[in-house]
């Protein structure tokens, strides 16, 4: 049976879970995810712990940060004046906005904190810092 190399196309089923528990993620009620070995479209951990993996096979691993999406950066979180928000914008913690740059570039942000003058944005991304651990299945290598 076939053992997926780096180059090689995959799908897998998976569950991914934070320390706690939490489920982050599924494809359980989805089709299974699709991606090729070091192309970079998943996070580096999870194509590693796809490699020597066989059609059936399942496994359970534990994925750091680093690996993951980095550590929590403090430089990419920025407090705003709330003036310079849209006046007609309501924001609140937890909602997700974009800025873009004077470039051009859009950045996602989420909103975490909210005064009545103030707005703190962080553009990390809301797994960064975080160890996270995955059940998966390998369901096809091509």
């Amino acid at each position: 049976m076939a053992q997926a190399q780096p180059g090689d196309t995959v799908k897998v089923h998976y569950t991914g879970k934070l320390d706690d528990g939490t489920v982050f993620d599924s494809s359980a009620t989805r089709d299974p995810l699709q991606f090729s070995i070091g192309e970079g479209k998943v996070i580096p951990g999870f194509e590693q712990a796809a490699i020597g993996m066989s059609p059936g096979d399942s496994k359970t691993v534990t994925i750091p940060a680093e690996q993951a999406y980095g550590s929590h950066r403090p430089e990419l979180v920025m407090v705003v004046e709330r003036q310079r928000m849209p006046a007609d914008l309501s924001v609140e913690v937890g909602q997700q906005l974009e800025i873009r740059q004077s470039n051009g570039q859009v950045i996602p942000v989420i909103v975490t904190d909210v005064s009545e003058s103030k707005v703190t944005l962080d553009a990390n991304h809301p797994l960064a810092g975080q160890d996270l651990t995955f059940e998966i299945e390998l369901v096809e290598v091509s």
